[in-house]
């Protein structure tokens, strides 16, 4: 390994040693899987199987199982409005250590993609609508995760803004909209060094992903990743193409496109043996630098530092959070002034801290806004509670607290793995009715059906709803009447419907408060239908009206109003794409009934995206908390009561309403969505139309007010040179605060086409009041240039560019000039 971390490809690199013992059928193997979410070994090489879990926002490990907890962080759009590289450096390192400590050597995240609709069902699990800020985020993400000597992954390379007909539909981009927007990030990635690079489900103009050019140039090429590329999962359809093409590594494993039918196809040349070759040393590698080869340095787990890793999350889920309004200084509250809160709202007692799909973990404790709030006041004053409205798509599975194991007698739920003639093949004693996915003991070639035991504790009289999730034929049954038993067929064949959200089926029952009812399910394992199987029970809930009614009037009555709204991973999810952005089931006339009886109204929304705020305007704050992770109760009470400024700035333009000339679909036609937008996403496709968001890209407001008042930039550039920005301002505020300091650049007059303006940098600041500090914002040479798909390079124009400078893309008060001139020329002065 040289300096910059790679491997020479020379004949003696050490990632060649080796490949003489191995035959054509045993390096088509290797790189064709080994499990769900492991590699194969090969003893003959000293290589045992690289494991690889899920992120980006912790550590799920090989299983979806509650029983192997993980650490849940903000999701990567809360990391991305926090603006900081440095704490997100500190997430990714605290990513590593819990992947070692799992066991787990790549890491498959960070997912760069950008927020090219508000309507993409995925757009939590993505850092931003712009590719700079993503870029510098993923970067970040990647030094620290890979700083701990696990692999980072950037993904899904490339095009996949969409959660709709993902796995077959054609993104048509054209080049260069794909090499400065959607291309860009990952480019960033590859300069931080990063190790694996998974390629997208999806095609771009015309090649699915797994056997695009794109992955040979520019990534493997001009780039110079020397790095592995693997599928997403159950992306590799084909053996010749796929096997020619720069995909390295297909998963899950065996691939039955790979393997034997690999090795044949290079036996008959339709596949280069040198392809193969070059798929092997790549995936030795990546075993190199994870230590997963024998003579490799050995990383060892990590020893668990809870309280400091629970300060860290609840720090980043405050760094993250954005104060959207704050008419009449509203916050902080001052917890000595108030005798009695009301903390509304179905997400204040029910934490939403996570979207859905494989990017969601089972974290140890959750600290709820409920639970925040209350921790952080003195004993004197009254909390009070009511959710408002009942807010829920999916059934909730069966809670430890509310059911009894018939067999143990303790909390939890029993399970029995049984055959085709009834025989126990495995037992398993089970927290809660939770999905989860088979245990690994189980010989899934005997396994025919599941079930599932409790007692359940009914606390409120009344029709429960009872239900099974699973596909197939499913039964219920309660108290030994059967109340359910009918076949679930598959609604989908994505990835994420079949293993992680299937379809379920409910029956209602009438029960007694006080009673104990025994539930049994039952479901038949089918093959492609997955193995998830979830017991669920939902209790009987008041009327709507009876609902909002119970919140206005706690409202009524309190000197300050915390209303929790905003989305769920039943809401925001991966494997579809959100059919409207407006909050789910009332909450809307939840926020307005409260700030109508309450003028001190703080309206907290938690969602991975944006969704719609016609109360905005009626609430006196409104503070956006993104998914926090599982701190973040506690990091909201640091915010509300400032302890903590709240240090979030949009990473994506939150619009007025669901439709409009800047706010594009998902859905493709015939198979192909079109990006017609072209470099015209999120708040580059707001100022073209002349059209007014709710709020803009970039905007957020502290503790702190400030005054911009002067930009100092060099007055000529040599093309293909970057410069410095020197801003000045001044916190004329009474707290300490920090201001996230924007640069932006436009063209006005250019011979090519270009947004209005566009980010070209961004550095934070902090002053203590009355305090001036100069912000010193580094401009690189590419946010001049453009790419020439004529001349296939990037050419910077020469003339004149204009500079703004503001704390959002709706707000510049600072412009400046800088003219690119010829080098002969070239003139920097102040």
């Amino acid at each position: 390994m040289d300096a910059s971390g790679r491997f020479p490809d020379s004949p003696d690199s050490p990632d060649t040693l080796g490949l003489e013992v191995l035959d054509t059928a045993r390096k088509a193997r290797l790189v064709s899987g080994g499990g769900t979410f492991r590699t194969s070994a090969e003893p003959a090489l000293g290589l045992r199987p690289i494991v690889t879990s899920d992120g980006p926002i912790g550590v799920r490990g090989e299983r979806w199982d509650e029983t192997d907890t993980a650490l849940a962080l903000p999701s990567p759009t809360a990391m991305a409005a926090s603006w900081d590289e440095e704490l997100v450096e500190r997430l990714g390192a605290l990513l590593a250590a819990e992947a070692r400590r799992k066991g787990v050597d790549v890491l498959l995240a960070p997912t760069l993609n950008l927020h090219r609709s508000p309507y993409a069902g995925r757009n939590f699990e993505c850092f931003a609508e712009d590719p700079l800020l993503t870029g510098r985020i993923g970067a970040a993400y990647v030094r620290g995760v890979q700083g701990g000597g696990v692999a980072a992954t950037a993904k899904h390379y490339v095009g996949n803004e969409s959660e709709t007909e993902r796995i077959t539909l054609d993104a048509a981009i054209d080049e260069r909209t794909l090499r400065e927007v959607y291309l860009a990030p990952f480019e960033a990635a590859v300069r931080a060094g990063v190790w694996a690079v998974m390629s997208a489900y999806n095609g771009v103009n015309g090649s699915s992903m797994s056997e695009s050019p794109l992955l040979a140039e520019p990534l493997k090429g001009e780039w110079g990743f020397d790095g592995l590329v693997v599928s997403d999962w159950g992306a590799v359809r084909s053996t010749g193409t796929a096997g020619a093409a720069a995909v390295d590594l297909a998963m899950p494993g065996p691939n039955e496109h790979w393997g034997e039918r690999l090795a044949e196809a290079v036996r008959t040349g339709r596949v280069p043996a040198a392809a193969l070759d070059d798929k092997v040393c790549r995936l030795l590698r990546l075993a190199r630098r994870v230590g997963a080869l024998e003579g490799t340095p050995a990383r060892p787990p990590v020893a668990a530092r809870p309280e400091r890793d629970r300060a860290l999350l609840r720090r980043a889920a405050a760094a993250g959070a954005v104060l959207l309004t704050n008419r009449g200084g509203l916050l902080p509250l001052d917890p000595a002034r108030v005798r009695r809160i009301a903390v509304l709202g179905p997400g204040a007692a029910a934490a939403r801290i996570q979207g859905g799909g494989s990017a969601s973990v089972y974290p140890a404790s959750v600290v709820s806004p409920l639970d925040g709030i209350r921790a952080a006041l003195p004993p004197g004053v009254e909390v009070v509670h009511a959710p408002g409205v009942r807010s829920s798509v999916r059934p909730s599975p069966v809670a430890a607290g509310d059911c009894r194991n018939p067999v143990t007698g303790r909390p939890g739920v029993h399970v029995r793995f049984l055959d085709a003639v009834g025989q126990v093949l495995h037992t398993e004693d089970r927290p809660s009715g939770r999905s989860f996915e088979v245990d690994g003991s189980v010989d899934l070639t005997a396994l025919h059906s599941v079930d599932l035991r409790t007692v359940l504790r009914v606390g409120t009289a009344g029709r429960w709803r009872l239900g099974v999730v699973g596909l197939g034929a499913v039964r219920l049954r309660v108290d030994g009447r059967t109340v359910l038993d009918c076949y679930t067929a598959p609604e989908s064949d994505d990835p994420t419907y079949l293993h992680v959200t299937p379809s379920f089926r409910q029956a209602e029952v009438e029960l007694a408060a006080g009673q104990e009812t025994e539930v049994t399910a039952r479901r038949i394992v089918e093959p492609g239908h997955g193995r998830v199987v979830a017991l669920t029970a939902d209790a009987p809930a008041g009327t709507p009206e009876e609902e909002l009614a119970a919140a206005v009037e706690l409202a009524r009555g309190a000197d300050a109003v915390i209303v929790v709204v905003g989305t769920s991973e039943q809401h925001e999810s991966e494997g579809f794409d959100r059919s409207t952005l407006d909050l789910p089931d009332g909450q809307n006339a939840l926020v307005s009934a409260v700030a109508a009886v309450n003028p001190a109204t703080v309206a907290v929304v938690t969602s991975g995206g944006p969704v719609l705020m016609p109360w905005r305007g009626e609430a006196a704050a409104v503070l956006l908390g993104w998914f926090p992770g599982q701190e973040g109760g506690d990091g909201l009470a640091d915010v509300l009561f400032g302890r903590t400024e709240p240090g979030g700035r949009l990473p994506a333009t939150w619009p007025a309403t669901g439709a409009g000339p800047a706010v594009p679909g998902t859905r493709p036609r015939d198979g192909v969505l079109a990006y017609r937008e072209g470099l015209h996403l999120g708040h580059r496709g707001w100022l073209r139309a002349g059209a007014e968001p709710a709020y803009w890209f970039g905007h957020g407001l502290g503790y702190g007010q400030w005054e911009y008042l002067a930009v100092e930039v060099p007055q000529h550039l040599a093309p293909g040179a970057g410069f410095t920005v020197r801003a000045v301002l001044r916190n004329t505020g009474r707290r300490a605060s920090r201001e996230v300091v924007q640069v932006y650049l436009a063209r006005p007059g250019s011979a090519v086409e270009r947004p209005v303006r566009w980010l070209a940098g961004f550095a934070a600041v902090r002053a203590e009041p009355g305090q001036r500090v100069e912000a010193r914002i580094e401009v690189a040479p590419r946010a001049l240039a453009h790419w020439s798909a004529e001349e296939r390079r990037w050419l910077a124009e020469k003339g004149v560019f204009t500079l703004l400078v503001g704390p959002s893309c709706g707000e510049v008060p600072l412009s400046a000039a800088v003219e690119v001139v010829a080098a002969d020329d070239r003139v920097l002065r102040r």
